[in-house]
């Protein structure tokens, strides 16, 4: 009489791995994810625009940390030309943040993650 239940073929029902490899696999992942999320934390991603007149520096968690605006690109009469270039320059500095973390995730092929 057969037996009833179970895994077909014992515990190699995950395609011949064993749980145990499988576990220490996806702690291993888990510990390579962690640590490459830590590293894109650590470093910063600037942006300039204006010719240079505007620079703007973000971490790697989107933090702005700095803003430079040269004396001369201040014109109390174009305002709105100053905001647009900061504008700019933000949303250029947080682009490469998301490519950078794009690039570094990209190893990490984890369905319904990235």
């Amino acid at each position: 009489m057969g037996k009833r239940g179970g895994f077909p073929g014992g515990m190699g029902g995950f395609g011949g791995m064993n749980l145990n490899n499988l576990m220490k696999e996806a702690k291993k992942m888990q510990a390579d994810l962690t640590k490459t999320q830590e590293e894109l934390a650590e470093k910063e991603f600037s942006a300039s625009s204006g010719g240079g007149a505007i620079e703007v520096t973000v971490s790697g968690t989107k933090a702005l940390k700095k803003i430079k605006i040269k004396p001369e690109v201040v014109d109390p009469e174009d305002v709105e030309m100053l905001q647009d270039l900061i504008l700019t320059c933000v949303n250029e500095a947080l682009r490469k943040v998301d490519d950078a973390s794009q690039d570094a995730m990209g190893k990490f092929n984890i369905p319904g993650i990235m």
